[in-house]
């Protein structure tokens, strides 16, 4: 089963855009999937003004807390955790790169209005 983690930036532009993220990751992936996100990230998130739903968004659909050492970048812990068996959903662009670097898959916004795997 693959772990998508999703990343603060890619949250907010979901939420920004209107875009259901839930719907189209499943639209997107074909095999089997959980949804995870890390628990800095949430902690970004906390002071955004869409944290609720966001958060209420995540539970709805079981998303996995993952716990990690707090004393790192959160780009820097999803970094620790890709593997082959995960794909994450970012919009960083430096992110990206590193990730495609250790050629691990990438979710990300295209045309402010669906969502692409590459």
């Amino acid at each position: 089963m693959k772990k998508i983690i999703l990343d603060t930036d890619f949250l907010i532009g979901c939420i920004k855009f209107r875009i259901d993220f839930i719907d189209e990751i499943s639209r997107i992936i074909d095999s089997n999937y959980k949804i995870c996100i890390i628990d800095k990230t949430l902690d970004e998130l906390r002071n955004k003004p869409n944290y609720k739903l966001i958060k209420g968004i995540l539970e709805a659909n079981s998303a996995e807390v993952i716990d990690t050492k707090k004393d790192k970048k959160v780009d820097d812990l999803i970094l620790d955790l890709a593997d082959e068996n995960c794909i994450i959903a970012t919009q960083d662009r430096e992110l990206k790169r590193k990730l495609k670097e250790k050629k691990i898959s990438c979710i990300t916004i295209r045309q402010k209005s669906y969502l692409v795997l590459i």
